[in-house]
């Protein structure tokens, strides 16, 4: 009876579907189901799972499992859809960011398949304490910390990071063509954001070399001033103004340019990347570099 009654009320199923959101969760699905349910005059025994295998049988729906090991997630995705606009979905507020957002603005010549989303923390859970020069010392000698959260997902691997609260400054919401050619509105660090973030993680980023690459493309599109702006905001507890300065310095940005970033107090030694084998000092940024960049 339950299917008899499901398959005199498929149109108006297939309508709704085609006139609603395109990438639901199962509480979506779930209500979906609730609200409609007299309108279709489905039976009451017609389950939740019911109605998703009809969906998937009678229309388009597409069901994929993201097993983050911090929460696994699903999404119902009715018709195609960019990988892009369904990741957009996994947490409210995420944007993309790092190596993702330097390929959208086209500052790499890589295609990486490797996609970053970034989450923020709630205010409370972020650390702050006095910075002294031994803890940088001892902080960048060890290996770059990297979020387990991370999954192998139709050929690209996947992070969903919970990175530092900025109020999401400098994110911006933009259309931009993903690997397929399909354009896409997403929610991504804008340049000058991007730039600050990879100078903190460059380990998210391709490497330090690719992150000087990433300010050499910029030059074109990057307001250094909104960028030094935006540094002072995010407030980081480690001098990045250092490595920001030196990497603007050696992709060869004017020096009223690099002024705006000498303004800024420079009272310890810092490090470009973690755990650097052979290093040597830039004394003007006062700041330890791979030999050889």
């Amino acid at each position: 009876m339950a299917v008899s009654r499901i398959q005199i009320a498929k149109s108006d199923i297939l309508n709704a579907l085609d006139q609603g959101v395109p990438v639901l969760k199962l509480s979506d699905l779930k209500m979906l189901l609730s609200n409609q349910r007299s309108f279709w005059r489905l039976a009451k025994s017609t389950t939740t799972q019911d109605f998703i295998e009809f969906l998937k049988k009678q229309g388009k729906l597409r069901e994929y499992h993201f097993p983050f090991p911090h929460r696994k997630e699903t999404r119902y995705v009715w018709g195609e859809q960019p990988l892009l606009n369904i990741l957009q979905t996994l947490r409210p507020n995420s944007y993309f960011s790092h190596y993702t957002a330097m390929r959208m603005h086209g500052l790499t010549e890589q295609i990486p398949k490797t996609i970053y989303i970034n989450h923020e923390q709630h205010l409370k859970s972020q650390s702050s304490g006095a910075l002294e020069q031994t803890n940088i010392d001892t902080a960048f000698s060890r290996q770059p910390r990297i979020s387990n959260n991370v999954i192998e997902f139709e050929g690209n691997r996947i992070y969903l990071l919970n990175g530092k609260n900025t109020g999401q400054l400098g994110v911006i919401n933009e259309p931009m063509n993903d690997e397929e050619g399909q354009q896409v509105l997403v929610r991504v660090t804008g340049v000058e954001r991007t730039l600050i973030d990879i100078t903190v993680r460059p380990v998210y980023s391709g490497g330090v070399y690719e992150v000087l690459k990433a300010f050499t493309l910029a030059k074109e599109q990057v307001s250094v001033n909104a960028l030094i702006s935006m540094l002072k905001k995010i407030n980081h507890i480690y001098p990045y103004h250092q490595a920001i300065g030196f990497y603007l310095e050696r992709a060869g940005y004017r020096s009223s340019l690099l002024d705006l970033v000498r303004r800024l107090p420079i009272e310890y030694d810092f490090y470009l990347d973690n755990k650097m084998q052979d290093m040597e000092y830039v004394k003007a940024w006062q700041l330890y570099i791979p030999k050889g960049l």
